[in-house]
């Protein structure tokens, strides 16, 4: 087996978080590098964690490592492996992502000499790589794993709660046999039955092992459609993801004219559902970023700007010349970051209320709130923000709510910190057994 490894020593000049003692950690997740935020949190935080006096190992499938992890002294551990989607054996793809065995016995390694009562294996991503093949190896040697729930894999076959061919939410209970009759995939029914053997195999064997009770939830819309697919003694804590944002003066919201979306121009984002409002009511709109329904938004509303994929201080650029951050998604999500992101500089949000980011919102106060899926109401909630007053009003509140308590980095850490040291105590201490 050939799995690649790196690691460099720098000096530890920091100090540990809040005085404790070392802890060790196992950061999980299938891409050794940035290509989303899921990766972006499991990254960043791993290196902060090390920063801060921890003993840190990554361990992942998909290279490159990111230069943030070469250059921190963490311990990387790469199987060296495609992720499902880019693999071009097909045959492979579809084994390893089921049951990744090479991933299994590279975790297998790594926890060899480790000691049970010290060490955590935070999960991150599993889904597009590993597999919960590496979730059951820690879970049988009796590993404190804890496991952030960055999407709804953990119950839903296509990661969603979301019907593609219907582009809508879908209310059936997963893996019940309604659910496993629809044809709710992106890509096809047969690659829905893929993942229904994968969701079987990963309930039986992966995240069904003994002790995986600890999960992090990012909002309280994700913890209310987990919660009764999670164990009954589940332990969840809250960690919000970090926003990393140096704080400047307000932006003047009165001033702007743009109706700002940012993410991938994606279905399931609602995007074209802005650019009918957009449309309805003549108002300006541009979406920063880039995919699929690009030439549906354009060919909808033919004042929209679609500036492509940007840097991340150049969608921060693009916010400060908001009036208003719009939220349109279809599906239910789970923490979008731009929506705090935006609420730093002082820019109200416009959020469908069936999706994740209406916890970010106070209808009324910091922004406001529209039916998901209706195209003239969010057209009638932008209109009602060409008032100067009150799109002033509503940015000044989302600026000083969001800097009463902002989701620095720092506070990301110590939360993680507090999360370890209970899964920890909370852990009973067995024997393993039936170790493979």
């Amino acid at each position: 087996m050939t799995v690649l490894e790196t690691a460099t020593s720098p000096d530890r000049t920091t100090q540990l978080g809040r005085g404790w003692q070392s802890l060790e950690v196992i950061v999980v997740n299938d891409f050794a590098h940035i290509n989303g935020g899921s990766a972006k949190v499991a990254i960043e935080s791993a290196v902060g964690l090390r920063n801060r006096g921890h003993d840190v190992t990554f361990f992942a499938a998909v290279p490159p490592v990111a230069k943030e992890l070469e250059q921190s002294g963490i311990r990387v551990v790469s199987t060296g492996q495609y992720d499902i989607k880019s693999d071009p054996r097909r045959l492979r793809a579809a084994m390893q992502g089921v049951w990744n065995g090479k991933a299994s016995q590279a975790m297998q390694i790594i926890l060899r000499d480790r000691d049970p009562d010290k060490t955590v294996v935070h999960i991150h991503g599993w889904n597009k790589a590993l597999s919960s093949s590496v979730i059951r190896q820690a879970a049988l040697r009796r590993f404190a794993v804890v496991i952030t729930l960055h999407d709804y894999f953990y119950a839903c076959p296509n990661g969603g709660f979301f019907n593609f061919p219907r582009n809508e939410i879908c209310s059936l209970q997963a893996m019940s046999a309604a659910c496993l009759r629809e044809n709710c995939d992106r890509d096809s029914y047969s690659h829905k039955l893929w993942r229904t053997v994968r969701q079987i195999i990963q309930n039986e064997f992966g995240l069904g092992a003994e002790g995986i009770r600890h999960f992090i939830c990012l909002s309280d819309l994700s913890e209310n459609i987990l919660r009764s697919y999670l164990p009954a003694n589940a332990h969840i804590y809250h960690v919000p993801n970090p926003v990393e944002f140096q704080r400047q003066d307000s932006v003047s919201v009165r001033d702007n004219s743009q109706f700002m979306a940012v993410g991938r121009l994606s279905r399931e984002k609602g995007f074209v559902l802005l650019a009918e409002a957009g449309a309805l009511i003549g108002a300006n709109a541009t979406f920063v970023g880039d995919g699929p329904e690009r030439a549906a938004i354009e060919k909808t509303y033919d004042r929209a700007i679609v500036t492509g994929w940007q840097q991340a201080d150049k969608v921060r650029k693009y916010l400060q010349t908001a009036r208003a951050l719009v939220l349109p998604s279809l599906s239910y999500e789970v923490q979008p970051i731009s929506i705090l992101e935006a609420a730093a500089l002082g820019v109200p949000a416009i959020v469908a209320d069936t999706c994740a980011a209406r916890d970010g919102v106070e209808d009324g106060v910091t922004g406001l709130l529209f039916r998901g899926g209706d195209a003239a109401d969010l057209a009638e909630k932008m209109a009602q923000l060409q008032d100067n007053d009150l799109v002033a009003r509503l940015g000044r509140r989302a600026y000083e709510k969001y800097w009463e308590n902002p989701s620095t980095m720092e506070r990301h850490l110590a939360a993680l910190e507090d999360c370890y040291r209970a899964v920890l105590r909370s852990r009973t201490v067995q024997k393993p057994v039936g170790v493979q």
